[in-house]
């Protein structure tokens, strides 16, 4: 059974590798769909991603979901807006990269974990411990010395970890599965994506059927480079223990700031580095207090509770205190 267990821990940990390194190499396919531009790329991820998903659930026969959602008007207008933020946060993610913001871009998913917790200070009124006050801090410091080093806020960055931070307390209250929270978002997503694409087709300006059967192919394929991390991130957090994930999902955003510097040769001037290092110190914090407080929650084993009650009852009273 131990062994088993050990199995299954290691299944999910490669799927978690698989599906933040997935996330974290998916600059390099971008640039692949041009000359399209964001906007065309963006729609027709939203068309294939829902072509693919609703093979998957053909699959796996799982349908039960979308009737109770549609009988929830206030849980099917929550997932509305949920694909209107990721819709925003999948285009300004795409523009970014095809424009060389890869590095600006990384900063953001950084930075993501710090606008979680201050989204849950200041709308959801939780309590902070005085370590994740410091990050949060430490995280405030450094967008103030990135936006000296860039000349301007970090925009791209402050959207795209704003934009995911209220999707993720969004999908939390919706509480519907990975592939069919990605269902239900691109069925909403689906026909206004497809109407711009008929739009842009009869302006002549769709690369979809000019381009050659390649470009259109991996226009097509927008749809499993969406699903198939998600499809793995699904299996690891049903294997793998929160904490674990928690550090995984740094991985995606290390993977694109060294494909930033040094696949797409963007500018780091010492300013920005500043910038930087001060994210990572409050990720660092921010990581060892979550660990710390995984340690002190995590119920003592029974050998050592009885170990501990031993001890106790030969101690005199002053050192059992």
């Amino acid at each position: 059974m131990a062994e088993q267990s050990r199995g299954e821990q290691r299944i999910g940990l490669l799927n978690g590798v698989a599906a933040y390194g997935m996330w974290g190499l998916v600059p390099l396919f971008w640039p692949l769909l041009r000359p399209a531009g964001a906007v065309e790329i963006l729609a027709h991820r939203m068309v294939w991603s829902l072509a693919v998903v609703a093979v998957a659930l053909l699959v796996v026969r799982r349908w039960g979901w979308a009737r109770e959602l549609l009988r929830q008007p206030r849980r099917l207008g929550l997932v509305a807006f949920a694909a209107a933020v990721i819709t925003v946060n999948w285009g300004l993610y795409i523009w970014a990269v095809n424009t060389g913001h890869v590095v600006e871009a990384s900063l953001g998913y950084f930075i993501n974990p710090l606008v979680t917790i201050a989204i849950g200070v200041l709308l959801l009124k939780e309590r902070l411990r005085p370590v994740q006050w410091a990050a949060v801090g430490i995280g405030f410091a450094a967008v103030l010395v990135l936006s000296i080093g860039y000349g301007r806020p970090p925009w791209i960055s402050l959207v795209l970890a704003f934009s995911f931070a209220t999707y993720g307390l969004v999908k939390k209250k919706v509480n519907l599965g990975g592939v069919e929270s990605l269902a239900a978002e691109t069925a909403i997503q689906f026909l206004p994506a497809l109407a711009f694409l008929l739009w842009l087709t009869s302006q002549g300006d769709s690369t979809f059927s000019t381009e050659g059967p390649g470009h259109a192919a991996l226009l097509a394929a927008t749809g499993l480079v969406t699903a198939a991390p998600l499809v793995c991130f699904g299996a690891a957090a049903i294997r793998v223990p929160l904490s674990t994930l928690g550090l995984l999902q740094y991985l995606a955003p290390v993977f694109q700031f060294l494909l930033g510097i040094l696949y797409f040769h963007e500018a780091m001037p010492p300013e920005r580095w500043a910038g930087f290092a001060l994210v990572w110190l409050a990720l660092t914090l921010l990581t060892w207090d979550a660990w710390r407080a995984v340690r002190r929650s995590r119920p003592r084993p029974l050998t050592e509770l009885a170990l501990a009650e031993g001890v106790g009852e030969r101690l005199p009273s002053r050192e059992r205190i």
